[in-house]
């Protein structure tokens, strides 16, 4: 016998009937995958997920982030279970999973390019005692008096009222000057 298509299948109604199999597995996984989504956004939102968040002040989009993950999840395993039924899914998966890890290397890189300098800058900030809270300080156009000084930012409220959020690398690459009183 021949193998068709060099699948590991030995006939070609062997390899139509797996075909078959894999494409109905396929719309299977599509389907459950879209239900699963939609089923998992709407009891987050019964449980105000994302009001809870920004109550705390995180705006981030919880419920359409999970939703999604659970969709296209199950819309892979559909996709490795079909590929998997004709014979492929060993190395697509592991190019799949190479190009999933390299593009997840470079999500974290670029998440926390501005993180890290601004906790270090913190620590620094903390060991020194360059600042405190209740100083008066100018830095670059933003001047004012320090209300808190976290490992990530400085919150800063200006004779106007308004408060800014510092981030504390900025307040160790440029010059601070600390003035005896409000301006």
């Amino acid at each position: 016998m021949f193998e068709f298509f060099s699948l590991g299948v030995k006939s070609a109604s062997g390899w139509i009937v797996g075909l078959v199999a894999a494409i109905a597995i396929a719309s299977a996984g599509i389907i459950l995958g879209t239900i699963l989504g939609k089923v998992v956004k709407r009891v987050l939102h019964e449980f105000e997920v994302n009001r809870v968040l920004r109550a705390q002040g995180l705006t981030l989009p919880l419920e359409e982030f999970l939703s999604a993950t659970v969709k296209y999840v199950v819309y892979l395993v559909g996709i490795v279970w079909a590929l998997a039924e004709l014979g492929l899914a060993t190395r697509i998966m592991e190019i799949f999973l190479s190009i999933i890890f390299l593009l997840l290397a470079v999500f974290v890189i670029l998440a926390f390019k501005d993180f890290i300098p601004n906790i270090m800058a913190g620590f620094f900030l903390h060991q020194k005692g360059m600042i405190s809270v209740g100083d008066y300080i100018r830095v670059k156009s933003v001047e004012g008096k320090v209300l808190e000084i976290d490992f990530i930012e400085t919150r800063i409220r200006m004779k106007n009222g308004d408060v800014i959020m510092v981030p504390n690398s900025v307040l160790t690459k440029n010059e601070v000057v600390k003035l005896k009183r409000s301006r």
